[in-house]
């Protein structure tokens, strides 16, 4: 069986969980065709992205005038399947908050991804995310291309599942995937009973390279790391104002962020006001190999997400031996616990505060022993050659 792993950006930095699912299919037998509605805009810093990237086939093209022209001819091939996809294309206008003109550009990249399809001989799609490659794949179904499923991570289609018409795709999906239990539960939140069955559990896993190579023993209790987008559901906001508040009773506390985004320029303003020049350093994006000598060198991982599904960065944390601060949200508690953390409320900055005082104030043995039961968590929950196999026996029944 050949199989179409589709999503909305790949590769994209914060997507590398989806490169291991696919190259965990392949170790398998299974041969897959990557296929993504666009490019990145952001600058591919992995070697291995870079080859992923190059292996890709993207249906929007950098010329908006190529693109208009290959999805007219798409769906000029397809006019005789169309009237299959009114009920469905009527519904998803109806109930989706997005420009009806927006649906119809959908059922153009459906038509496209038909004809791909069919003569790739591709017979079965799996999506990464139930937002709009999702939308796309059940429309190419609807008019006669190949079984599809999706996984669903949270937080988007749990925050509008009517309007990504979660109910919908479940129920022509062949299994729809949650990463966590919380995931899982919010599919079956959505769906009718009669598609619990088609629902199934499969989490993120991570490199192996960060599980299997030499780990280095926490050494200090200041320096806390925090991965991940610079964007509002991130609560970052809330992390500048709990180093704020700290900065002078622990003048060494020092937090790091691996990331940028949209609130970069705001992020460097409230530094400079509240003179936390010597306490955040923001790094940017980083590669694979940077990502792990940042999280040897630092005492812990800090998250303060007010939505998640459940980050893989938490997973790389622990399988440095690194303990994690995170907010009690979705599936976040599934993996930390007292054992190998923190857990605190979101949105509540005395308790971040607390939380990050509780790092300054913990001997390194006790860290270390936190970041150790840590790695053994994710060694045990997010292992490619487990995971990948429940994929491979889904899409294989």
């Amino acid at each position: 069986m050949k199989i179409g792993y589709f999503t909305n950006q790949y590769p994209k930095i914060s997507h590398t969980f989806i490169r291991r699912e696919i190259n965990g299919l392949e170790s398998l037998g299974a041969e897959v065709v990557r296929l993504s509605l666009r490019r990145t805009k952001e600058i591919l810093v992995d070697e291995e992205d870079h080859q992923e990237n190059a292996k890709t086939v993207f249906i929007i093209e950098p010329s908006a005038v190529k693109t208009a022209m290959k999805l007219a001819m798409a769906t000029l091939g397809c006019l005789a399947l169309l009237p299959k996809t009114a009920k469905l294309l009527l519904t998803l206008i109806r109930t989706g908050q997005e420009p009806a003109g927006k649906y119809f550009i959908y059922l153009a990249e459906a038509c496209w991804l038909l004809k791909f399809c069919s003569h790739q001989q591709i017979s079965h799609l799996h999506i990464h995310f139930g937002t709009n490659p999702t939308t796309v794949a059940m429309l190419c179904r609807c008019l006669g291309g190949p079984a599809y499923s999706f996984t669903a991570h949270g937080p988007d289609e749990f925050d509008a599942p009517i309007s990504h018409a979660l109910r919908e795709k479940i129920k022509r999906a062949k299994f729809a995937v949650g990463i966590s239990s919380f995931g899982k539960s919010q599919l079956y939140r959505w769906s009718d009973f009669a598609d619990w069955q088609k629902i199934i559990e499969v989490h993120c896993t991570i490199d192996e390279k960060m599980l299997t190579s030499p780990t280095k023993p926490i050494e200090q209790n200041n320096r806390l790391i925090c991965i991940g987008r610079l964007a509002p559901q991130k609560g970052h906001w809330l992390l500048l104002q709990a180093v704020a508040l700290l900065k002078d009773q622990y003048p060494s506390l020092k937090v790091c962020f691996v990331g940028d985004g949209e609130y970069r320029e705001v992020f460097d303003e409230f530094i400079r006001v509240n003179g936390l020049q010597r306490n955040i350093e923001i790094l940017g994006w980083k590669s694979a190999d940077e990502i792990i000598e940042e999280l040897d060198n630092a005492s812990a991982l800090i998250l303060p997400s007010f939505a998640e599904g459940l980050p893989v960065v938490i997973m790389e944390a622990f399988s440095r031996c690194r303990p994690a601060i995170c907010t009690q949200i979705a599936g976040i508690p599934e993996l930390v616990t007292s054992e190998n953390g923190w857990l605190l409320p979101a949105g509540d900055v005395d308790a971040l505060a607390h939380a990050i005082t509780q790092v300054l104030q913990c001997d390194v043995e006790t860290l270390n022993r936190k970041g150790r039961a840590g790695q053994q968590a994710v060694a045990e929950r997010h292992n490619i050659r487990i995971e990948a196999p429940k994929i491979y026996r889904a899409i294989m029944e």
